[in-house]
C-alpha cells in the first residue's frame, strides 16, 4: 500500500477503507511516512471530509497508537469529562471532586495551557508539591481508594494525535469536524474511562464562535464516542466571556475553592452542576433530576469540598491552603482598570481577556515558556453590570511591571458598553445526549 494512493483516493473525496486509514496512521507515527505528504492527506480531509464509519476507524487508530490505561476494574463506575478550551474554566478542579463525592471513579489526565486557554495541570500546580505525575500503579490505587486522581498526560498516551495535531497547527487543518473528534475522542479513548462527557464551548473565546457550531461537533464526537463503545454526551456551553471572575492559574484555583463552598459565580457553578451530574447519569444509570439533586446536595453540604481536600492531600498538596487561600503565592503588583464611562457591560471577548492575562505571566506563548501562577486578572464588572466612571473593571496581578500597560490596553479593547440594559446570556445552549 502506497501513501501517494491514499492522498488521490481522498483529493477526490472517495471514503478510505479501514486498512488505509490503520496504514497511514501506524506508518506516520513510526516516522515512515513524511510530514509533507500526511499535510496533503490531512488537507484533503479538510476538504472533501470524513464519514462516521472512517472518523471512527480513525479515532480507533490514534486511540491504539501507543498505551492506554486499563481502568476495567472499575466496572462501568469511570467518567472523566473533556473542554474544548476556554478562558477561566477551572470546571475540573470542582467537578472532579463532585462527581467522585457522587460516586464515579475519576482517573483524570490533563493537559498545560497555551495560548490564551488556561490548563488544568497548571493550576493544580499552584498548590506547593502537588505531584501531577504518579506511576500507573499509584494512579490507579488512589482511584480506588478515594475515588479520584487527576495527573498530567502521559508520554505514550495516543502519540498518533500528538504527532497529527503539530502538522495540523502548522498547515491549517485544524478546523475539520472529523479530525477535532478523532484527536479529542482518540485521547479519551487511551485514557481509559467508560463514560465520557464533553464540554463544548462556543463564543469570542472558544475556537467555535457560535452555538451552530458547536452542535456540529457536538453530535459528531457524541455518535463517535458511542460507536467505539462509550457513554457519552455533551453540553455545549458559553464562551463569549470567561467563566466565572478570574482569569489566571491560582486565581481560578481561590474562585474554585470558594465555589466548593457553596459561595461561587453563577454561571461556574451553574456548569459545574450540570457537568457532574451528567457524569453521574452516565456512570451510575441514575436520571438527570436524581442526579442535578444530588450533586447540588453534596456541594452545599460541604462534601465536595471534603473530597476535594483529600484528593489534592493524596497529591502532595497541603490542604491548608483551601482553609486559608492567602497562603497561594502573591503579585508584586496589583493593579486596578477603572471605567471612563457610564453605562453597561454589554460585550467581553473572552479571547482577548485571556491574552491580557497571558501578558501579564498567567499563560505560554510557547509550550517552553514558564508561567507565574499568581498572575492574572480578577473581573470586578461582568457582562450585564451597571458601570459609572472611576468603578473598577478588574484588577491585574504580576509581577512584571512593564506588562501592565499592554494588558491593560488590551483589556480595555475587550470590554464593550452600551447606554441601555443588556439581557442576561444563556450559560448552557443545549444538552447533546444521541439518544
Amino acid at each position: 500500500m502506497r501513501i501517494y494512493d491514499v492522498i488521490t483516493k481522498k483529493k477526490h473525496g472517495e471514503a478510505l477503507t479501514e486498512q488505509e486509514i490503520r496504514f497511514f496512521v501506524s506508518e506516520y507515527t513510526a516516522g515512515n511516512i513524511p510530514d509533507y505528504q500526511v499535510s496533503s492527506l490531512l488537507m484533503a480531509i479538510c476538504l472533501k471530509g470524513m464519514n462516521d464509519e472512517e472518523t471512527y476507524i480513525l479515532t480507533d487508530a490514534i486511540a491504539r497508537s501507543g498505551d492506554s490505561v486499563d481502568l476495567s476494574r472499575f466496572g462501568a463506575l469511570t467518567a472523566d469529562k473533556h473542554s474544548t478550551g476556554g478562558v477561566g474554566d477551572k470546571t475540573t478542579l470542582i467537578v472532579a471532586p463532585l462527581a467522585a463525592a457522587l460516586g464515579c471513579k475519576v482517573a483524570k489526565m490533563s493537559g498545560r495551557g497555551l495560548g490564551h486557554t488556561g490548563g488544568t495541570v497548571d493550576k493544580l500546580e499552584s498548590f506547593p508539591g502537588y505531584r501531577v505525575a504518579l506511576s500507573p500503579e499509584e494512579f490507579i490505587s488512589q482511584v480506588e481508594k478515594i475515588g479520584i486522581a487527576v495527573i498530567g498526560q502521559s508520554g505514550n498516551l495516543a502519540p498518533a494525535d500528538k504527532k497529527l495535531y503539530a502538522l495540523r497547527d502548522v498547515t491549517a487543518t485544524v478546523d475539520s469536524i472529523p479530525l477535532i473528534t478523532s484527536s479529542i475522542m482518540g485521547k479519551k479513548l487511551a485514557a481509559g474511562s467508560h463514560s465520557i462527557v464533553l464540554d463544548v464551548k462556543c463564543g469570542s473565546g472558544a475556537f467555535l464562535k457560535t452555538p451552530e457550531d458547536a452542535e456540529i461537533l457536538a453530535k459528531n464526537m457524541v455518535r463517535i464516542g458511542r460507536m467505539c463503545g462509550r457513554n457519552t454526551m455533551a453540553l455545549i456551553t458559553n464562551m463569549d466571556v470567561p467563566l466565572g471572575y478570574a482569569v489566571g492559574n491560582s486565581l481560578e484555583v481561590k474562585e474554585a475553592i470558594a465555589t466548593l463552598k457553596g459561595e461561587g459565580p453563577k454561571d461556574l457553578t451553574e456548569i459545574c452542576l450540570a457537568l457532574a451530574s451528567s457524569m453521574a447519569h452516565l456512570a451510575l444509570g441514575i436520571s438527570f433530576d436524581e442526579a442535578e439533586k444530588r450533586a447540588r446536595e453534596l456541594l452545599y453540604s460541604g462534601a465536595a469540598l471534603r473530597k476535594f481536600k483529600e484528593w489534592i492531600c493524596a497529591q502532595g498538596a497541603d490542604p491548608d491552603y483551601v482553609d486559608n487561600t492567602q497562603m497561594f503565592k502573591g503579585s508584586l503588583y496589583e493593579v486596578p482598570v477603572y471605567a471612563t464611562e457610564q453605562g453597561y457591560v454589554a460585550g467581553m471577548d473572552a479571547e482577548a481577556i485571556g491574552v491580557a492575562a497571558m501578558v501579564l505571566g498567567a499563560g505560554r506563548r510557547t509550550k517552553d515558556d514558564v508561567i507565574d501562577h499568581a498572575a492574572g486578572i480578577v473581573l470586578k464588572k461582568r457582562h450585564g453590570d451597571a458601570v459609572k466612571p472611576n468603578d473598577v473593571l478588574a484588577i491585574l496581578y504580576t509581577d512584571k511591571k512593564d506588562s501592565i500597560a499592554d494588558a491593560e490596553k488590551i483589556f480595555r479593547g475587550a470590554i464593550r458598553f452600551s447606554l441601555d440594559a443588556v439581557a442576561e446570556e444563556k450559560i448552557i445552549y443545549a444538552k447533546v445526549t444521541g439518544a
